[in-house]
């Protein structure tokens, strides 16, 4: 089972050192391979490509993703964090509102939880999303552009978002508060998901009970995440405590909530054509029905006998 995990990823970075998933997995004969990136598109990219089978990524990817046909589906969701994301701007900035962003300079990760979060504070601000100078790149790399002051602002999430703001003094423009949720999905390779239910259902079952650990031992979560993450342990604890881990399964609320950013994505021609959310909400089927099960994986994972487990 190859996991995507992003690199300044919380939850993920925990499932991995706990090591519980691996165990659990190892008594079906399954092993697991973790796959780092640098950010919540490049794994959907994966994904698309079939490089990895499950990951964890923001409100952005998983449209850009279905926008480039790939076949991949939401198999649950986080609960909300908007204050875990924001728009910052460094602490002498003469910027102070929204609309000051105007003919300035953002720094952000292409289609990432954040892209949309600038989208809703432009509309709030009624500023042209053309009208700001948008500039894309990972957190790593934006981060030291910020702090190097080659751009005016900086649309990010946490732990990156804490970290900063206690290293620079940083200020918060607009956070996510009334604009976005910035939940974190749960999204698989369609052909893998629904080969493999069980597999699936041991990976999610394992990812709760991380979180739910970490939502009762934030410290002990944060000493173990720090040395991994190159952060401040202070940090890490700020953004722990700003998310609380739990899964959902995907109901049409959550639908209609990643509908309206894939039409907001749309609008901006962000995405190259129309796509329906709805179309990619996992639903395994019995695994006593064969049959159906390769229906749902495809063609491709039927020839392979079920697909591939490990």
């Amino acid at each position: 089972m190859r996991i995507g995990c992003q690199k300044f990823g919380l939850l993920m970075r925990l499932v991995k050192l706990k090591g519980s998933l691996e165990r659990a997995l190892a008594e079906r004969g399954v092993k697991v391979a973790w796959v780092e990136f640098p950010g919540g598109p490049q794994l959907a990219e994966a994904l698309r490509e079939t490089q990895v089978d499950l990951g964890l990524v923001g409100e952005g990817p998983p449209i850009i993703a279905l926008s480039a046909r790939a076949p991949i589906v939401y198999l649950a969701a986080e609960p909300p964090a908007p204050e875990g994301e924001a728009i910052i701007v460094h602490r002498d900035s003469p910027i102070r509102t929204v609309a000051d962003l105007k003919g300035k300079t953002v720094a952000l990760n292409k289609g990432s939880n954040v892209d949309y979060l600038l989208i809703r504070a432009l509309e709030e601000a009624n500023v042209r999303y053309e009208d700001v100078h948008v500039t894309f790149m990972p957190p790593s790399g934006a981060r030291a552009a910020f702090e190097r002051r080659e751009v005016d602002a900086w649309a990010i999430w946490n732990p990156m978002l804490s970290s900063v703001r206690d290293a620079t003094g940083a200020r918060v423009l607009r956070d996510g508060r009334g604009l976005a949720t910035n939940r974190a999905y749960y999204i698989g390779a369609r052909g893998f998901a629904y080969a493999h239910p069980d597999l699936v259902q041991l990976f999610l079952s394992e990812v709760k009970a991380v979180g739910e650990w970490a939502n009762a031992n934030t410290e002990a979560a944060a000493a173990l995440l720090a040395p991994q993450l190159g952060l401040p342990q202070a940090a890490v604890v700020a953004a722990l405590q700003r998310r609380r881990f739990g899964l959902r399964a995907l109901d049409a609320e959550l639908v209609a909530s990643q509908q309206e950013v894939a039409d907001a994505f749309l609008k901006l021609r962000l995405i190259p054509h129309p796509i329906r959310v709805a179309e990619a909400q996992w639903a395994p089927p019995s695994r006593w029905d064969p049959a159906a099960r390769c229906e749902a994986a495809g063609a491709v994972a039927c020839a392979a006998g079920g697909g591939r487990a490990g």
